[in-house]
């Protein structure tokens, strides 16, 4: 559960610009042309500036031999992890039901 993780959750574009593309040796121009997008669709992604689609999930898994909701776990918990702590205060005052 993300409710009592204190740090960020891994984003998509940072597992990609610090692990994978510099593994594979391939240029964001090289990676924008394999996935058939544009360089400043890579560039926005490896540098945290936007989010993961599920169009994006699939073209990845496509080229790295993985699967789209491997991609789209990484979204979805940096996601969940940053609408918490935008919203915690307001979550705060939200009760649970009571158990009958």
């Amino acid at each position: 559960m993300l409710n009592g993780r204190k740090r960020r959750p891994t984003h998509p574009g940072e597992l990609l610009r610090e692990e994978i593309v510099p593994a594979t040796d391939l240029t964001q121009t090289e990676l924008a042309e394999r996935l058939g997008v544009s360089r400043r669709s890579i560039s926005d992604l490896l540098n945290e500036r936007r989010s993961l689609t599920p169009d994006m999930a699939h073209r990845l898994a496509r080229v790295f031999k993985t699967t789209p909701e491997f991609w789209m776990n990484l979204q979805q918990a940096v996601d969940i992890w940053e609408t918490l702590e935008i919203n915690r205060q307001e979550y705060s005052r939200i009760r649970p039901l009571k158990a009958a």
